[in-house]
């Protein structure tokens, strides 16, 4: 079959890799992807928010599955054109999108269903919000309301901090995302992501990861995108899987159908554990991103046997098989991120690196300069490795990431710290 996936970034390398293990696999097509994705797969340029674009570019390239990466596209609503069209997609409606795209509206979701998460309020107006974190105090987490590329969260442990995030959503620092803001009680424990695949009926749970927020070593400085991650969860035990899956997920699945937005494609449930019960922080109606990295290395070919069962209504059938192995990323970043950084500098050493089902470089953030491979974003490399033991994926990664020249990244060495 010819698939295509929208996406430019470190999980739709990943997922490229494992869709192209597989032998129902005949061409693949990433849009626009990026310089690392362009030595295994044809790379298209599309405006993946353009839906009539999209739709055009399927026909005249004959795709039978659309795999849809990033949450930009699923909430402007890409997967509802490729559907009328009549095409097989995976993910969700731009109405089950939501769940990613309004802090409120998952809220509201939890709160209709029972499901347990940090108790909050929802604030259009930034003298009321300012006002209820002076009522409530410090720690507390400030959320803009919409997509805002993973920064718009901040957790505050003075009420000063707090006070300060107010004033940078409602002064426009993540535009529209931060028209309305959500604030949440602050929620101790372990953080840990559940992913699960939804076909709008049944549900399936296919892996549990945690990832490293924190830019500095120990978890410390401010929050990115993610600098690593790593996949089994040790804290998300099947026992507390089982839980959240009965108390969070299912019951905030059937409300959706409930209310005709049924789900469809993989949701990404970060969990805050403790005491061996889970809470719902948030949901992302996407993989995760860098923990797609390491659950691709896991699942390998069936990735796209069980993205093709979601998406057909097939998944009361569907099995994951997982080999008892763990996998390790390490994200490697252009320096001065999170902060601003330099596009350009040239990267060494690719070339060297191991390439097989227990060592992959995923590119995030690279393009092709004069035949050179350059960073072009933040974070821009992912090293990724598999092993029998989480240590022993921690020391693949990092003998590759001591193979790769290039002076102008830098990486945490502490990945994995947790766990081990």
């Amino acid at each position: 079959m010819n698939i295509l996936i929208l996406g430019s970034g470190g999980r739709e390398h990943a997922l490229a890799w494992a869709v192209m293990q597989n032998p129902k696999c005949d061409k693949l097509i990433v849009a626009p992807g990026n310089a690392g994705i362009a030595q295994i797969a044809e790379c298209a340029t599309l405006d993946v928010l353009n839906g009539a674009a999209v739709v055009n570019f399927c026909d005249e390239n004959a795709i039978d599955f659309i795999i849809v990466g990033p949450e930009a596209p699923l909430a402007a609503g890409i997967s509802d054109r490729l559907r009328e069209a009549g095409f097989n997609v995976f993910g969700p409606s731009k109405a089950a999108a939501q769940l990613e795209a309004s802090k409120a509206f998952t809220k509201e979701i939890c709160a209709a269903c029972d499901a347990p998460t940090a108790g909050y309020g929802h604030f259009t107006d930034a003298d009321a919000a300012l006002a209820h974190i002076k009522a409530h105090g410090a720690p507390i987490v400030v959320k803009a309301d919409g997509l805002a590329a993973g920064k718009g969260v901040i957790v505050a442990m003075t009420e000063a901090e707090a006070l300060a995030a107010v004033d940078d959503m409602f002064g426009g620092e993540f535009g529209a995302a931060g028209a309305e803001v959500v604030i949440e009680e602050f929620m101790e424990g372990e953080e840990a992501s559940f992913f699960v695949l939804c076909d709008g009926k049944d549900v399936l749970a296919i892996g549990t990861a945690q990832d490293h927020k924190r830019v500095g070593e120990g978890d410390t400085g401010p929050n990115t995108g993610g600098m690593g991650a790593y996949s089994p969860a040790p804290v998300l035990s099947d026992a507390v899987a089982s839980l959240a899956m009965e108390q969070i997920v299912k019951p905030c699945m059937d409300e959706m159908a409930r209310r005709g937005m049924p789900y469809q494609g993989v949701l990404y449930a970060g969990l805050m554990i403790k005491d061996g019960q889970p809470r719902l922080v948030e949901y992302n109606v996407r993989f995760g991103d860098p923990e797609c990295q390491v659950l691709m290395m896991r699942l390998g070919a069936q990735a796209l046997d069980l993205m093709l069962a979601c998406a057909e209504g097939r998944l009361a059938d569907a099995q994951v098989h997982w080999a008892h192995d763990h996998a390790l990323t390490v994200v490697m970043a252009a320096n001065g991120y999170p902060g601003d950084y330099a596009k350009g500098s040239v990267i060494g050493g690719l070339d060297a690196l191991p390439e097989d089902s227990f060592n992959m470089c995923f590119h995030a953030g690279t393009a092709l300069q004069d035949g050179k491979i350059v960073a072009s974003g933040g974070r821009v490399l992912n090293v990724t490795a598999r092993g029998a033991s989480l240590a022993e994926a921690q020391s693949r990664a990092y003998a590759m990431v001591d193979r790769i020249d290039w002076p102008g990244g830098f990486c945490r060495r502490d990945i994995g710290w947790r766990a081990l």
